[in-house]
């Protein structure tokens, strides 16, 4: 081979890294972000690209120890909310080198934290958008055959125009007419070895969302592609005979996809087909969709139908489960999160979907920083009813389902008299101020934003009603010390089928349970105390107040917690019997109350 070409072939070397805290989230998901990167970059057939992630193994020493033994010449590096500390020390360490190398980043975390990185970093490159297309053209310029101001969706510090010294923020176009379905496939150097650290399998099947969520700071908002379903058979293949070496692995895939059904007079008939290649391939599956794919005020009663009979052919495809991002059933609520839904039109797609049989999760905001007393009482009492959650009913027609989920007596009927915090993912859940979003412009607006704090990509803001300020830190608080367990038990569920699996649900609904008692527990004590004439002496009342009332019910709950979980475990084996113990030990000896993301406790 020509030196020219072996220069070619063999430059640049990459590495690309995500970090990662394991503390936090003891289980690995396949790396996407970093994968589907290394997947565009070899497609230039430019260089040699390697992949770590500190999911599986790998710490941030053995990075260091990587930069300073065999330095590649490009670095890349993905990191995402809560990982802001890994990334300044890996940054940190990476630039002090006598000749650090290129250095990219991206991730939701940069996208947040942009200007402060290349302020505190001045040689950084940040990729703005999905990051194929920015690697592509880094390749590009290093071989000189690219201008670093032709590089797609760059970030960096360049001279102003007009000459001088004066260094500013430049931004370079994002790629031309480029298909972000092409990008969405992954290298599965990492599948392995996500299976041997017990982690689950991801693949994306769409990108983007037909929505403009308030609280939603990504730049995809309202954009949506999906991929053509003839495009998977030859990934799932792949991916198919690596499951094939890990026969204990449920055979389950998760589509990362923000919304699976997507937009278009196509949709269902693409959905469809997505769902028959899927099980074609002989794989289970759960995605993510919005509730108007269930239902839609805007639509005629045939509509509806058709979309009963979709999810009924998507149950028999191998749809494990759907996650909905219901985030309020208080219409007031849902319009300042601009949801374009109602609380009848989640209340109803919730009925139509537990009618039909289909396995759901729920996300749900319980506190925002601009609501009100009255808005959180009528949180509760949505999270809280038992006319949602409808028993199945697999023979009946869907005319019947959907005539009848608008139908107080049918509802009547079949209620299984189980609330519906039972079926949201993650109880007790507070508004985040991003960087970026119309949200955080509105709470600025009202003069309750303040520091900005780049670890999380968001700005700290003040509750307009101060009592729910308090209710709100405090219940961070009771989801923090008990994240790392319930996560354990979410990520069991992932790789679990048959009754190990529906044992593992029934101990998250424990800790749901728990979480809503603690709501309804805190708002008692919040009509305790007047909105007006606060003082600092009822604050710090409140706030004891409250944090005994938390006290209290994490005392109830150990024994309930500690009789599932061995209930859980008599039906595990090996290293997730293992972990599972662990978490659960781990949560039972603890004590005190502190936040994962802040240095200072509780109630402070």
């Amino acid at each position: 081979m020509e030196p020219e070409a072996a220069e070619r072939f063999g430059r640049p070397r990459v590495l690309l890294a995500a970090l990662y805290h394991p503390e936090y989230f003891p289980l690995p998901r396949f790396p996407l972000g970093i994968s589907d990167v290394a997947r565009a970059a070899r497609s230039t057939l430019l260089g040699t690209v390697e992949l770590a992630d500190m999911q599986l193994g790998t710490t941030l020493d053995d990075l260091v120890a990587g930069l300073r033994e065999g330095m590649p010449d490009i670095l890349g590096v993905s990191a995402t909310f809560g990982q802001y500390d890994l990334l300044s020390q890996l940054l940190d360490t990476a630039f002090a080198l006598p000749s650090p190398p290129v250095i990219v980043a991206g991730g939701s975390l940069v996208a947040r934290n942009e200007r402060l990185l290349l302020e505190r970093y001045p040689d950084l490159l940040v990729a703005r958008a999905g990051g194929e297309a920015t690697i592509e053209g880094l390749l590009a310029h290093w071989h000189g055959d690219l201008e670093r101001e032709r590089i797609p969706a760059l970030g960096y510090n360049g001279v102003a125009r007009g000459g001088g010294m004066t260094i500013t923020r430049r931004h370079t176009a994002k790629p031309v007419a480029r298909d972000m379905t092409a990008d969405i496939f992954p290298e599965l150097d990492l599948l392995p070895a996500t299976f041997d650290h017990h982690g689950v399998a991801q693949l994306e099947a769409s990108r983007g969302c037909t929505n403009f969520c308030s609280f939603c700071p990504r730049g995809h908002k309202g954009t949506w592609s999906g991929a053509a379903p003839d495009r998977l058979p030859w990934m799932l293949r792949e991916m198919g005979q690596v499951f094939d070496r890990y026969p204990h692995v449920s055979r389950t895939l998760y589509l990362v996809d923000e919304e699976f059904i997507g937009r278009g007079e196509d949709a269902v008939d693409r959905a469809l087909a997505v769902s028959q290649v899927l099980d074609e391939a002989g794989f289970a599956w759960e995605s993510s969709c919005r509730v108007d794919q269930v239902v839609d005020p805007v639509q005629d009663t045939a509509w509806h139908e058709q979309r009963a009979r979709m999810w009924r052919t998507l149950l028999d495809r191998g749809l494990r489960r759907m996650l909905f991002g219901v985030e309020s059933g208080v219409d007031s609520v849902l319009e300042r999160f601009n949801k374009e839904t109602t609380g009848r039109q989640n209340a109803l797609a919730i009925r139509t979907l537990s009618t039909l049989g289909v396995p759901t999760r729920f996300t749900y905001i319980t506190f925002d920083h601009l609501m009100s007393l009255e808005e959180l009482k009528a949180t509760y009492a949505f999270q809280g009813r038992t006319d949602l959650l409808l028993a199945p009913q697999p023979e009946l027609p869907v005319a019947d389902i959907v005539a009848g989920v608008r139908d107080e007596a049918f509802v009547a009927e079949h209620s299984m008299g189980m609330a519906l915090h039972n079926g949201v993912s993650y109880m007790l859940v507070s508004m985040e101020c991003l960087i970026g979003a119309a949200y955080t412009r509105k709470a600025a607006d009202a003069g309750l934003t303040g520091q900005v704090r780049p670890s999380m990509g968001r700005v700290d803001a003040r509750f307009a009603d101060w009592r729910i300020g308090v209710a709100s830190g405090w219940a961070q608080c009771w989801v923090d010390r008990n994240f790392a367990l319930d996560y354990t038990l979410k990520s069991l569920e992932k790789v679990l089928d048959g009754s190990r699996r529906d044992a593992v649900r029934e101990a998250r609904v424990v800790l749901k349970g728990a979480a809503f008692a603690v709501l309804g527990d805190m708002i008692r004590a919040l009509d305790q105390y007047p909105l007006t004439g606060v003082s600092g002496e009822a604050i710090r009342d409140l706030t004891h107040h409250v944090g005994r009332l938390l006290e209290a019910r994490i005392d109830r709950l150990r024994p309930r917690m500690t009789t599932a979980v061995e209930h859980v475990a008599g039906q595990l084996r090996g290293e997730h019997a293992t972990t599972l113990s662990r978490e659960h030990d781990r949560w039972a000896t603890t004590t005190g109350w502190a936040l994962i993301n802040a240095s200072d406790s509780c109630g402070t």
